[in-house]
């Protein structure tokens, strides 16, 4: 019985080029109490690798949180799959603007002691608690309010190279950094003001709205579904779009245009860009952004050093690697004293 990908990103890039069918990039999470979460794990890979499909999965004792590839012909047999499970059936698939069939290459499903990372240790903490979702229309009311403070709950290279007009968009690297900077930057508004929230997806945005209603904020609001979902009713309901520039995602297309305009600048060289790429070194990986002309100039590297290790030959880079752990770069993203146009 096969549990784990035994497959390179490679072969199975060749196996999808093979194949030439059209492929569906979809997200989704859900809330429970999983008595097993390891044994449901292994439930859900031997499923999913028999369907063909592709993602990333955490499975917690809280739930789970999974970002798929899964073939188009097969969608219907992956959703009777999942809505025959108690507490999946009916839940929400928020499913990619733009496709890319090699938007994941590996079927990975891991346990995890949560399916967001928060840095929360209080047992008092009910995360079923949350706040009231709002689509897309009345978000569009809501954040229009000038009694509302509209909140983007992602890291600071997600809005920096998208958001919606207004937001207070933190300068953080993880979600665990937000909850108590926003916390405190709005604890005078806790009694009047309307909190609204928003995400990519929705999944950061359901356990914080719950957290600050925890911490006695009265008024909370997210957005359902998130960007994505957001994108989705704008277009389909033609209502006034309020998101600027793109949506950041977690997969191999980086990100899905959702308006025309780029408000964001190339870190190298200042030019309105918002490309995210990783460094061509591989022992360094920073995510960053690159405009074309700086891309050919660095040769796809954030630095001279880096362009200096990428030129050598593959196996001295393997040397070079060997025996060190991974580079403090490829977890903070967007951050280094290299990149000089970092706002």
């Amino acid at each position: 019985m096969q549990l784990y990908n035994k497959l390179s990103a490679k072969e199975r890039e060749t196996l999808i080029d093979e194949a030439g069918e059209d492929r569906l990039t979809l997200s989704f999470y859900a809330y429970a109490k999983i008595g097993n979460p390891h044994l449901f794990r292994n439930h859900l890979f031997i499923a999913w690798d028999n369907m063909d499909v592709l993602g990333r999965i955490y499975v917690a004792h809280e739930g789970i949180n999974a970002q798929l590839s899964v073939p188009a012909k097969r969608f219907e047999e992956f959703k009777e799959f999942i809505d025959n499970i108690y507490f999946l059936e009916g839940v929400r698939l928020n499913i990619a603007i733009e496709h890319d069939a090699k938007a994941f290459l590996k079927l990975k499903v891991k346990v995890r002691k949560k399916i967001v990372a928060d840095g929360l240790n209080d047992s008092t903490f009910d995360v079923t608690n949350k706040g009231v979702h709002v689509d897309a229309l009345k978000f569009n009311e809501l954040i229009s309010d000038p009694n509302t403070v509209l909140v983007d709950m992602r890291n600071h290279y997600e809005s920096e190279i998208g958001h919606f007009q207004g937001a207070i968009t933190p300068d953080v690297d993880t979600f665990r950094d937000s909850l108590p900077i926003i916390e405190d930057d709005l604890k005078e508004y806790k009694e009047d003001k309307n909190l609204v929230m928003y995400c990519t997806g929705g999944i950061r945005c359901e356990k914080a709205s719950a957290y600050y209603k925890h911490k006695g904020f009265k008024n909370v609001y997210q957005l359902e579904g998130g960007i994505i979902e957001y994108a989705r009713q704008v277009e389909k309901q033609k209502l006034e779009n309020k998101f600027i520039g793109k949506n950041f995602v977690f997969d191999h297309r980086r990100a899905e245009q959702i308006s025309g305009e780029v408000i964001a600048n190339c870190h190298q060289c200042g030019k309105a860009c918002d490309t995210h790429v990783n460094c061509a070194n591989e022992a360094c990986h920073l995510l960053f952004i690159q405009c074309e002309e700086c891309a050919k100039k660095m040769n796809n590297c954030c630095s001279t050093s880096c362009m200096e290790i990428a030129a050598l030959p593959y196996e001295e880079q393997k040397a070079l690697r060997k025996g060190k752990g991974n580079s403090n770069k490829i977890f903070k993203k967007g951050r280094s004293k290299v990149l000089k146009y970092k706002s």
